[in-house]
C-alpha cells in the first residue's frame, strides 16, 4: 500500500464506455477537492476533456495521459496514485504492463478481469513483486465476481455464527437478472478463446475450478453446463455465464483465507429457471443459447442506454447445507444493470476502500473477500446500491 501519494485514485480507461461510468460515479458521489483525491486517465488530453464535459465532471478534475503500450508512461501514473482503477480490457492484451508497474511501485490495482487464464499467469509472474513492495493487485471487482465472491463469504460468516462452523457446500443461484453483458466481457471472451487456441494448456485452467487455488486441489465440483433440477430449493437452474470465472475466485479466497470455508467446500452457481415443464424448458432454453451474442454482441466500448442501466437489476441466492441437513440462506441484490450501472460503482468503490479503509491487507494478488471483507460489503451496501441479508 502506497502513501502519500499525489492522487488516492486514478480511474484508467475513463475515455471508454465503462471507464466514463466509473468517472461520473466519483464525480457526483464524491466530487473534487474533498477528502478523495482523483483523475482520470487515458491516452488524449482531449478525449479526456470531452468526457469531463459530457459527464457533468468539475472543469478542476485533472488528467493523466498514460498510453497501454508506453510502459514509461505506465510508470509515471502507478507512482502517482494510492490505487489504479482500471477499466481497459480485455486484461490478456492490455493489462499485463499495468500489472507489472504497480506490483514494482507498490501501488495498489484493481480491475474488471475476468479472465482465469490470464490471472493465473498474472499469479505466477507478478505476486512476489507485490508482495514485497506492498500492492495490492485486486483482480475481479465488477459483477464478476464481487455479488458472488462476497457473497459467499457473507454466507459463511452467517453460518459460522449460527452453527459455529462453515456450510461445506453452498449453491450460488441467480434469481433475477435483467441487464446485457459488457462488451468488455464478450471482447474478453473472445480473446481468451484465441489464447487456447494458441496455447492449448490453457484449456486445463480454463476447465479447472482450483486454477487459481496455488496447487490446492480440492473435491470434485459440479460443472454446471447442463439444466439440472434443485429439488432442495424447487426450482429447475440453467448453466450461468460467469460462473467458470466467478467459481475460480471463490475457490481461491477460500485458500487464501487458510480454507475458512474448509478444504472439502464445494460451490457451484446457475441461474434459477423455476419448477416443473415450464421451469425445465426455460432451462433448457438458456443452456443452448449463445450467452455472448456471437458476432452480433455488443463490442467493447458500447453499452445499454442510461434509462436500461436504471431499469436493470440482479438477485443472487446462496443456499448453504450443513453436513446434518440444516439450511441457511443469503441473498445478495443490485440495483441497476449488472454489467454497466452497478459494476462501476463495485469497482469504483473497491478502489476507495484499499486506500481508505484499514484493511490491514498485505501486498499480493487478491480476491475481493480476502482483501476486503467487511469493509467493503459496508460501502456497496452504504453507496453502491447493494444488499447482504441473512434471509432465514
Amino acid at each position: 500500500m502506497a502513501t502519500g501519494r499525489e492522487f488516492d485514485v486514478i480511474v484508467y480507461g475513463s475515455t471508454g464506455y465503462t471507464g466514463r461510468l466509473v468517472a461520473e460515479y466519483l464525480a457526483k458521489t464524491y466530487g473534487t477537492g474533498g477528502d478523495l483525491k482523483w483523475a482520470m486517465a487515458g491516452r488524449s488530453a482531449e478525449k479526456l476533456a470531452a468526457v469531463r464535459d459530457e459527464i457533468g465532471a468539475p472543469a478542476d478534475t485533472p488528467f493523466v495521459v498514460a498510453d497501454a503500450n508506453d510502459a514509461s508512461s505506465l510508470k509515471s501514473m502507478v507512482e502517482r496514485a494510492g490505487c489504479i482503477c482500471t477499466t481497459v480490457g480485455p486484461y490478456q492484451l492490455y493489462g499485463e504492463a499495468l500489472v507489472e508497474a504497480c506490483a514494482a511501485a507498490g501501488t495498489d490495482y484493481v480491475d474488471l478481469c475476468g479472465e482465469p487464464a490470464w490471472m493465473h499467469q498474472m499469479i505466477q509472474k507478478h505476486e512476489s513483486a507485490a508482495q514485497a513492495s506492498g500492492a495490492r493487485i485486486v483482480f475481479s471487482c465488477g459483477f464478476d465476481s464481487i455479488p458472488f465472491d462476497l457473497g459467499v463469504w457473507f454466507t459463511q460468516e452467517a453460518a459460522k455464527e449460527r452453527f459455529g462452523k462453515p456450510v461445506p457446500r453452498i449453491k450460488g443461484r441467480v434469481r433475477k437478472m435483467q441487464g446485457t453483458f459488457s462488451g468488455g466481457t464478450a471482447a474478453s471472451f473472445k480473446a481468451t478463446m484465441a489464447s487456447v487456441g494458441k496455447d492449448p494448456s490453457l484449456i486445463s485452467v480454463l476447465q479447472n475450478p482450483f486454477s487459481l487455488t496455488m496447487g490446492f486441489k480440492g473435491p470434485d465440483q459440479p460443472h454446471g453446463m447442463k439444466p439440472v433440477e434443485d429439488a432442495d430449493i424447487g426450482s429447475w437452474s440453467a448453466p450461468f455465464i460467469m460462473a467458470s470465472i466467478n467459481t475460480k475466485n471463490v475457490h481461491r479466497s477460500n485458500a487464501l483465507m487458510g480454507h475458512s470455508y474448509g478444504q472439502d467446500f464445494v460451490y457451484d452457481e446457475m441461474m434459477l429457471t423455476g419448477p416443473g415443464e415450464e421451469g425445465k424448458a426455460t432451462a433448457e432454453a438458456i443452456a443452448s443459447m449463445d450467452m455472448m451474442g456471437g458476432d452480433d454482441g455488443p463490442k467493447p466500448g458500447e453499452g445499454p442506454s442510461k434509462e436500461e442501466r436504471e431499469a436493470g437489476f440482479y438477485d443472487v441466492m446462496f443456499h448453504g447445507t450443513s453436513p446434518d441437513g440444516q439450511v441457511i440462506i443469503a441473498g445478495v441484490t443490485g440495483d441497476k444493470d449488472p454489467g454497466y450501472g452497478s459494476t462501476s460503482k463495485m469497482i469504483a468503490e473497491s478502489a476507495i476502500c484499499l486506500v481508505k479503509d484499514d484493511t490491514g491487507t498485505p501486498g499480493g494478488i487478491w480476491t475481493p473477500a480476502p482483501a476486503m471483507g467487511n469493509h467493503i460489503v459496508k460501502r456497496l451496501t452504504e453507496k453502491a446500491g447493494l444488499t447482504f441479508t441473512v434471509e432465514n
